[in-house]
């Protein structure tokens, strides 16, 4: 082939037009070309060449080409990075896997070993009891006496030699056999999990272990995970008493620690600690803990009022170095909660190692791998919201919840007398930190002025209840809990002046429009924004609608996490809302009392197939399908807090007592619908529908088998028992519409309420349009007529959407006129036939 060459001898060199070879400033200039415009367009390329008198000589075709290639070069950099990164994981995860592997051996070898000795203890003592029983047994009796260990000294070389014994039993728990761990329910291993999670088996407390990767060096690990407060929700606060530099070059620290109890039914607890980092042999970097009971010559901190002293065993954080960047980490948390002061029912909470795990240890793990996520995208041009600010949000939220919860006096709460029903707590704080700044807008326009802060709290126990089963509900339908005798007490604050009342609406509500502000990197927690329309329209005291805004936190709201808690936090916000601006946060938090793991459908969204209710009178349809096993105990904890001015204090309090109570009848309302079978007020469901329900059912059937000429169900039964139940276990999705202007769904069997994400409950509010797009909406306006004439209509498949906005596909749908006992028109009735989801 023939070379030709550009006349300055600096030009591109072209091989027949097949091949070009640029010179260094050619390359030069381009890199910066596609550094400011990675893809340009014909007229761009165009114009980079008029304004580049390097690349005069390259045709605009060249350019193009280069770009391509230039794209092209950059994608598969990019992709080999990420496997490069994906194979480093995954050779760190290997490394891990073997290291558990060979601690499970030594695990099972120390199991056999004990095994074989308790067997011969077994025998021995049979054979010592034949002989001598009276002296075996007080032989026995000996043996399990604790042995009582004297005081410890507590000096600066004391502490050192109990940090020494702390970091060898936190090893032992991390990488040896000091305690039996088994795999926690529900968590399977693997690259992208979070990581390898374990509950402790028979041991002293509780104890749980995780190990796992994350994309952050040791240091920042550790720095992280010293901070508590900022990711363990529980905490309330850890002061620091002394820091002692130790000779090996590490630290040891004493603190001081309180947490929040998690229920109003429970004290909070407090620790008195020993911190101890240093750096192994290995260069692996140890944060290790463990309280400081039993000393002398030492700081010592007597109990505190409303708290309980609790212990935290050998604990910690061992972070090792991985290569090509970031650390692997072995968290252990074991402690003794001292279950015997709260009340026999919560004791599974403080006994349970799976509760531990879920509010402690993976919750570290989630914190490590969020700000890891954070750290690698913050250059990312679509990163866009800040979310160290939107955590602290949701943080402020969470700790909010708590303190009103808890209700301490040093942070002026005090407490109020009831009203001669001890069901709600009542308490008050008046301290000018509380509401510094506070200033919501009223419903009427005028702002408020409020100097004191009221709080309502009570508990309740629920059965057969998913917590986050509940929790989704309380989200999704804020209407079925935040207006009952909305009136009454709506209408009492407006005359008695500002008051602002959470999460609640005066007068008339237009609707919710729900804003997400953001996910976490698990997904186990979501932080929006409610926009409540219409707030204050109340025409007699001439009212104007007005939008309110909440800023609201939901987490738990996967039903398959094992022992997770559920929460529905909101406070009210208004446009002009400052990072420092007080949140004056309430909801909901439901806790699982027996945390074992269900093995029921994810897509048992608000599923009320087991609570059937036709026509409001409250009889119910027991399903097989969901029938509880055994009972699934959970407690759920409700504050409120309510803004007012100090001279209201009584009548506010009143407002108060009856909203909480409104809302713990409304609650007790929706739970016993989802229970799958056992109304906690009535027993045992009623094993039939009402005769409301038998009689639509057999209009439904007749109707189908008149227009179509066939049977919708198979006849292998007699009776409206049999035609109820057998179209409400029907595969086929099948509603019924109200024949009004915009019709809204009056009835669906399980199949629909699967396919709508909905329940019997909050059927009524959702419209046939609402899960139609603009495609389908045009094709039933034109089938309606003839379905009303002709008396049905075959549909052609397409998509539609669930109340929570998922794509539905169906094969194809028919509708019908349901004709009642005098050939009236009742309903249209829909099936949509091979559904699922997209």
């Amino acid at each position: 082939m023939m070379a030709m060459a550009c006349k300055d001898g600096k030009g591109a060199i072209m091989d027949n037009g097949k091949y070009v070879r640029y010179t260094p400033e050619q390359v030069e200039a381009l890199e910066r070309l596609y550094h400011d415009c990675p893809k340009p367009s014909s007229l761009r390329r165009q114009q980079l060449i008029r304004e580049c008198p390097i690349l005069s000589n390259i045709e605009p075709k060249q350019i193009k080409v280069w770009f391509q290639n230039r794209r092209c070069r950059e994608k598969q950099r990019k992709e080999a990075s990420r496997l490069q990164t994906v194979n480093r994981k995954l050779s760190a995860m290997n490394k891990l896997l073997m290291e558990e592997n060979n601690r499970l051996q030594k695990q099972v070898s120390h199991l056999v070993y004990e095994n074989g000795y308790f067997r011969q203890h077994t025998q021995n003592t049979s054979l010592a009891t034949k002989d001598t029983s009276c002296e075996s047994v007080v032989t026995n009796g000996q043996h399990r006496l604790t042995a009582q260990h004297p005081p410890r000294d507590a000096s600066p070389a004391g502490l050192l030699s109990i940090a020494e014994e702390t970091l060898t039993e936190f090893l032992s728990k991390a990488t040896g056999t000091a305690i039996e761990w088994v795999q926690m329910p529900g968590m399977k291993p693997g690259p992208d999990s979070i990581g390898i999670v374990a509950i402790s088996h028979g041991c002293t407390g509780v104890a749980a272990r995780a190990c796992g990767l994350v994309a952050l060096e040791p240091t920042r690990v550790a720095e992280i995970l010293k901070d508590r407060p900022s990711w363990f929700r529980d905490c309330r606060a850890v002061e620091i008493l002394n820091l002692l530099p130790t000779t090996n070059g590490g630290t040891i620290e004493l603190l001081y620690m309180q947490l929040y109890a998690p229920t109003t039914l429970a004290t909070a607890r407090d620790f008195l600690l020993l911190r101890y980092t240093s750096v192994t042999e290995d260069g692996s970097l140890v944060v290790c803990e463990r309280s400081l009971n039993n000393t002398h010559n030492g700081p010592s901190i007597p109990s505190v009022p409303n708290f309980v002293r609790a212990e935290m065993l050998p604990s910690g954080c061992l972070i090792r170095p991985c290569e090509g960047g970031g650390s692997i980490i072995h968290i252990v948390d074991h402690m003794n909660l001292e279950a015997w002061s709260v009340p026999e029912v919560l004791r599974p909470l403080y006994e349970s190692p799976i509760v531990l795990a879920q509010k402690m240890t993976m919750m570290a793990l989630r914190q490590l791998r969020q700000i890891a996520l954070e750290v690698s995208q913050s250059g990312s041009p679509n990163w866009g919201r800040r979310p160290a600010a939107l955590r602290a949000l949701s943080q402020r939220l969470s700790r909010g919840f708590n303190e009103a919860l808890n209700g301490f006096t040093d942070e002026g709460w005090s407490l109020m007398a009831n009203d001669g029903v001890d069901d709600v707590t009542i308490l008050v704080n008046s301290s000018p930190e509380k509401l510094m700044g506070f200033n919501p807008p009223f419903a009427n326009g005028y702002q408020t002025v409020s100097n004191s802060v009221l709080c309502a709290k009570a508990s309740m126990l629920l059965q057969n209840v998913p917590p986050a089963l509940l929790l989704r509900f309380l989200r999704e339908h804020r209407s079925e809990w935040a207006d009952n005798s909305i009136d009454a007490y709506s209408a009492a604050a407006v005359k008695l002046g500002p008051c602002s009342l959470p999460g609640s609406r005066v007068g008339n509500f237009g609707g919710q429009v729900i804003l997400p502000l953001a996910h976490t990197i698990e997904h186990e927690e979501l932080l929006e924004v409610i926009k409540m329309e219409g707030v204050g329209h109340c025409p007699e005291d001439g009212l104007m609608p007005r939008d309110m805004f909440l800023l609201q936190l939901c987490n738990g709201m996967d039903e398959n996490a094992v022992g997770m808690c559920a929460e529905l936090i909101f406070a009210p916000i208004d446009a002009s809302f400052a990072d420092d601006a007080p949140l004056l946060a309430s909801g909901f938090r439901i806790i699982p009392l027996d945390p074992i793991k269900e093995a029921s459908s994810p897509n048992r969204t608000l599923d009320l197939a087991s609570a059937l209710e036709i026509g409001g009178s409250g009889t119910k349809i027991s399903s097989d399908r969901n029938a509880a096993s055994g009972t699934v105990r959970s407690v759920m904890t409700i504050a409120f807090e309510f803004a007012f001015e100090s001279h209201m204090q009584e009548s506010v309090a009143s407002i108060a007592r009856q909203y909480v109570r409104s809302i713990i009848s409304s609650v007790q309302r929706v739970a016993s619908a989802l229970s799958p079978n056992m109304n906690p007020n009535l027993g045992l469901q009623a094993p039939l529908g009402t005769p409301e329900a038998h009689i639509l059912a057999r209009w439904i059937c007749r109707s189908y088998s008149c227009y179509l000429g066939t049977e919708l169900l198979k006849s292998e039964g007699e009776g409206s028992e049999y035609i109820l139940k057998s179209l409400w276990h029907h595969s086929d999705a099948i509603m019924c519409c109200s024949l009004k202007a915009s019709p809204v769904f009056t009835f669906a069997n399980q199949a629909g309420l699967d396919m709508l994400e909905t329940t019997l409950v909050a059927l009524q509010d959702i419209s046939l349009e609402k899960i139609l797009d603009e495609h389908g909406r045009k094709g039933l306006s034109a089938e309606f007529a003839q379905i009303m004439q002709q008396g049905f209509a075959c549909l052609q498949g397409g998509v539609c959407s669930s109340s929570m906005g998922r794509p539905v596909s169906y094969e194809r749908a028919v509708a019908w006129k349901v004709l009642n006992e005098e050939e009236n028109a009742h309903c249209v009735c829909f099936t949509f036939i091979n559904w699922s989801f997209v």
